[in-house]
């Protein structure tokens, strides 16, 4: 194995934590899709973007995550994928 001389392996370093940087922040890009109205599972569970019970919202649900900020959020159903507050689909139970 040759040896790196300091400039090498700071060129190396910094390549490399700019790639998982870049990486990282792209896995959570996807990672944090909003769900669409195409979407298989959401079609299976009914989901629309606007619930038309007032007091059955994705924001009052117990599988809505609990942390959400603004008009999204995360779901345990939509795993990976973010749901409206206003939201409803067929598994929705209320929050305790």
């Amino acid at each position: 194995m040759s040896q790196l001389d300091r400039r090498s392996f700071l060129k190396l370093s910094s390549a490399t934590l700019i790639g998982v940087t870049m990486g990282g922040v792209s896995l959570n890009a996807v990672a944090q899709e909003a769900v669409k109205a195409d979407d298989p599972m959401a079609v299976a569970m009914k989901y629309v973007a606007k619930s038309t019970t007032a007091d059955q919202t994705c924001g009052n649900c117990m599988h809505y995550a609990k942390d959400a900020k603004g008009d999204t959020g995360g779901c345990a159903i939509f795993s990976g994928k973010l749901v409206a507050k206003e939201g409803w689909c067929a598994g929705w139970m209320k929050a305790a």
